[in-house]
């Protein structure tokens, strides 16, 4: 089936762009928003959910709770205090990120809120040790400038970010409080409509916006995007984690395939007269029936605690759970994804049995046992009895909901820009005011002082960056949207190095050895700073720079140091240079005596292949010329 295109899906999406702050210090403490390089002591939690001022329980926060997980906190001295483990109260909001946050106000055209309250939002996935993370409303409404064309803004807010998470296991997830408490700007855009390249060029240009201020932070993990998308007038369901603009446009189009098919899957149920009411009706103890099964899956659930199997009956749903409207789109996955956040990894349904070695007659005993009828369907979940009973339920919801076609709900981005199902979407019930800070006031004496640091056009910033470092316009705005414009604002400014090879190091080099597989987190901008102040200082050559940064991004070496032993590209001198294009010319005299000057490319070839990194490439043709031509006299 071929995807319709979007402007007849009626495909709307909103973005939330969150951008670290460039401040030195958190958002409630004086510790240093420096990731750590090592953990000093841990801790230990488990959160659970609270009432809101109204007497409710957040739906996203109720789901979190039922995963019974505990959290491992690790901590490193310095970029972490008695505030991240909530065990002081907080301090006072950081002045330099609150500015930040009503300059980008002001750069949107909102309207700032006179008095601004700081509120607590119930997070219990153990992102953050007090079960909730402190977010302030800094302005509301005001509009972004896409290509003569305005995008409204619905809200800008400063928050704390999470803690990093560092793994899981046996249910404990373990996280770094490195990074929790660094200042974060949320700006919520409208739902804007058009392809996913249109509406891409939104995304691209807040965050060429908040670049040009020079106040946020940079590097990968540094501005995160969540993505709310809906088709045909359906359910919104938010994408989070988008880290990459590639990204962004699969995710846009692998969200609009799913929900479409999610319609698709609806209708057909409806077709088919199934009634919600019979969706789940019976569910059985299955056990005694699959606990006997010869299939590795079920074997290992069955060593594993408390193990039991239920059997969930689905009225009307027969060939619909295996149904793929388009590839890879289908009920079976969406229950998948659903019993992973249990930690359980058994789930199986009718559509696809028998198979993984569980037999025809096991199937036939399962059919048996929930009295099914010839349209009707199963669906079996396995695992501890206590986490079995919780993925029950909810596959229940899940599959009722089928019925209406797209649910509200969370999903997390992956980085081939598909979506998983993370949780439901939070409701209301999830805020609350924060007692241990005052309210902030905002004078308009504040906001005129302010004025002067309102960001410049990103065209007017790019045109003043290619004029001050001669730079073309393309290489100029590549390294306005890089992670490296700081760094190599550093090299130009304190090296000779010619800023033009500079920035296309940065920039073309680095993401040609992304894509052969290197990880650009590893080029720290103190190795690249120490990459280029080698090379002004004559100690390496212009060809040893990508080498240098393959090491690095290959993790095959750890410093610098490190990749030039490994690679043997210490500068020679000019004698060593001569000599060894010497001897390149001895072993290929046969081809000069022919060739004479046409021999000058096939000599270039093999001495770069002997020299390379070691001497700088115009060098040693100026030098194999030089030779040539005496001895052609």
């Amino acid at each position: 089936m071929a995807l319709p295109d979007p402007k007849t899906l009626d495909l709307k999406v909103g973005f939330e762009i969150h951008q670290q702050l460039g401040t030195q210090s958190k958002l409630f403490c004086n510790c240093s928003c420096k990731e750590a390089e090592q953990y000093d002591k841990a801790f230990m939690r488990r959160l659970r959910p609270t009432q809101s001022e109204l007497g409710a329980y957040d739906p996203a926060a109720m789901f979190e709770f039922s995963k019974m997980r505990a959290s491992e906190y690790h901590v490193a001295s310095g970029t972490s205090c008695l505030v991240e483990a909530d065990e002081e109260p907080p301090h006072e909001v950081n002045g330099e990120a609150l500015d930040t946050a009503l300059v980008f106000s002001l750069a949107l055209h909102s309207k700032i809120m006179d008095e601004i309250h700081v509120m607590r939002k119930i997070v219990i996935d153990g992102s953050n040790t007090s079960g909730f993370q402190r977010t302030m409303l800094v302005a509301m409404g005001g509009h972004l400038d896409v290509a003569g064309k305005k995008v409204g803004v619905q809200s800008i807010c400063l928050e704390e970010d999470a803690s990093k998470v560092l793994g899981e296991g046996d249910g404990t997830r373990k996280y770094g409080l490195d990074r929790l408490g660094v200042p974060l700007v949320e700006i919520a855009l409208e739902p804007v409509t058009g392809r996913p390249e249109e509406i891409m060029q939104v995304a691209l240009t807040l965050g060429r916006l908040l670049r040009a201020s020079k106040r946020v932070a940079r590097g990968l993990g540094s501005i995160r995007q969540d993505v709310n998308v809906s088709v045909m007038g359906g359910a919104v369901v938010e994408v989070k984690g988008v880290q990459q603009l590639d990204q962004l446009v699969k995710v846009i189009e692998h969200e609009t395939a799913r929900q479409h098919g999610l319609v698709v899957i609806s209708e057909k149920l409806r077709e088919k007269g199934v009634d919600e009411n019979s969706v789940g009706d019976r569910i059985d103890d299955a056990t005694d029936v699959v606990g006997r099964s010869q299939s590795k899956v079920v074997k290992k659930i069955m060593s594993g605690p408390r193990p039991v199997f239920r059997a969930i009956r689905v009225r009307g749903f027969a060939g619909m759970l295996g149904f793929e409207p388009y590839p890879g789109i289908r009920l079976g996955k969406e229950l998948g994804e659903l019993v992973r956040f249990y930690d359980l990894g058994g789930v199986f349904h009718s559509d696809e049995l028998p198979n993984y070695g569980i037999s025809q007659e096991e199937v036939d005993a399962v059919k048996k046992k929930l009295e099914l009828k010839e349209k009707d369907a199963f669906v079996i979940v396995g695992g501890p009895e206590d986490r079995v009973a919780y993925a029950t339920d909810a596959i229940v919801r899940r599959l009722k909901a089928a019925l209406a076609g797209v649910p509200a709900e969370t999903r997390a981005a992956t980085l081939d820009g598909r979506t998983v199902f993370s949780r439901p979407r939070p409701g209301a019930a999830r805020m609350y005011p924060e007692t241990d800070i005052p309210t902030i006031p905002v004078t308009s004496e504040k906001l005129e002082s302010l004025a002067a640091s309102v960001p410049r056009p990103w065209d007017e910033v790019v045109d003043g960056i290619a004029s001050k470092y001669g730079l073309n316009k393309k290489l100029a705005s590549q390294i306005f949207d890089s992670d490296y414009l700081q760094v190599f604002e550093g090299i130009a400014g304190s090296t000779k190095v010619q800023p033009t090879f500079v920035a296309s190091k940065l920039t073309e080099d680095v993401t040609s050895l992304q894509r052969q597989g290197g990880d650009p987190s590893l080029l720290f901008d103190d190795m690249i700073m120490d990459v280029f102040q080698r090379l002004d200082a004559g100690a390496i050559a212009k060809e040893s720079v990508a080498l240098i940064f393959e090491k690095l991004m290959k993790k095959e070496a750890a410093t610098v140091d490190e990749a030039i032993r490994a690679l043997g590209v210490s500068s020679i001198s000019d004698d060593e240079l001569s000599a060894a294009l010497d001897k390149v010319i001895a072993d290929n005299m046969a081809v000069v005596r022919e060739k004479g000057m046409g021999a000058l490319s096939m000599l270039m070839g093999r001495s770069m292949a002997v020299l390379r990194g070691k001497a700088d490439g115009q060098k040693i043709n100026e030098m194999l010329k030089d030779k040539l031509g005496k001895l052609s006299k």
